[in-house]
């Protein structure tokens, strides 16, 4: 039952996202805008407030934060190493890298929320304030290195700062652990306001990713949509169980970052690949296989 209990309201609304377009009660303008103000207020809000009113154990956090991240460097090394093997071309190669090891931050909050409650919120918290960064990193140096763009190592650095100084979710993440340290705990008026903005995130984030997959292309890019969604979905939860074996993370940690370890591609691979010159349609196919095929990962990881 944990499994329906955790997915089922998770892929009902991503369905009633796709249902709601597809029958032209939602446009793009809806959709944009949505994504606009769960990115930018809703969901900031709703990390800061989970995070600035937990009690975490440090050093469990730490332990559970830095096994997590030496996974996803795997990972990354890993798509690297994929793509200098396979006949992956320079024009795909940054799109291909990214579905590899981005996550959906919506998805995993939702399915966190829901098996796990405000304690796995609250790791889940703290892992993606310092794995955002690493993946950003990551993926602009990536997309810059095969996109063909000329950019002096000034231009490189602007973008991979403004990707990070500007992302609304390590700032909502930061003012939460910063918050968590100094104080703890929020009036009751704050946390009751709060808590009324946070129950806007999750329907309309998922709405808003449901109505965004678009299935055309899917078919062409199969093969390597496929192989990114097995190493996302398969092979980085292999490395990370391992891992965590390996370092003794168990308990809320260890739950927390299976279901992290299983979580779909970002739809932001998308946006940073067309930014960048990168193949927006592999992108484009790859969000929507992994989300499919994540079903089956996130149930296991529920299992475990």
């Amino acid at each position: 039952m944990i499994i329906l209990n955790a997915l089922f309201p998770i892929f009902s609304l991503l369905f009633l996202g796709g249902l709601l377009r597809r029958l032209e009660l939602t446009d793009h303008h809806f959709l944009k805008t949505a994504d606009r103000l769960v990115y930018y207020i809703f969901f900031p809000l709703m990390l800061f407030w989970k995070i600035g009113s937990a009690q975490l154990g440090a050093g469990s956090q730490w332990l559970f934060v830095g096994t997590t991240l030496l996974a996803v460097v795997l990972m990354v090394l890993i798509s690297m190493l994929i793509i200098r093997v396979l006949p992956v071309a320079p024009f795909q190669a940054g799109s291909f890298s990214q579905s590899c090891y981005r996550f959906n931050t919506y998805i995993g909050v939702a399915v966190i929320l829901n098996s796990l409650g405000a304690e796995g919120i609250a790791y889940y918290g703290v892992l993606i304030a310092l794995v955002i960064p690493l993946i950003n990193v990551c993926a602009v140096s990536h997309l810059i290195w095969h996109s063909g763009v000329a950019a002096s190592g000034r231009e490189k650095a602007r973008i991979v700062t403004r990707a990070l100084v500007a992302n609304p979710l390590i700032v909502g993440c930061v003012l939460g652990i910063v918050y968590a340290r100094l104080v703890g705990e929020f009036p009751q008026f704050v946390n009751n306001s709060l808590q009324l903005m946070s129950m806007v995130t999750l329907p309309l984030a998922l709405i808003s990713i449901g109505g965004g997959l678009s299935f055309t292309g899917v078919y062409r890019y199969l093969p390597l949509s496929l192989l990114a969604a097995v190493c996302k979905l398969g092979l980085l939860p292999l490395i990370g169980y391992l891992l965590y074996r390996l370092f003794e993370v168990e308990g809320v940690p260890f739950q927390t970052g299976m279901i992290f370890f299983c979580l779909p591609t970002s739809t932001a691979i998308y946006v940073l690949s067309s930014q960048l010159n990168s193949d927006t349609e592999l992108a484009s196919a790859a969000i929507v296989v992994s989300t499919l095929l994540s079903f089956g990962a996130l149930s296991v990881a529920l299992l475990l």
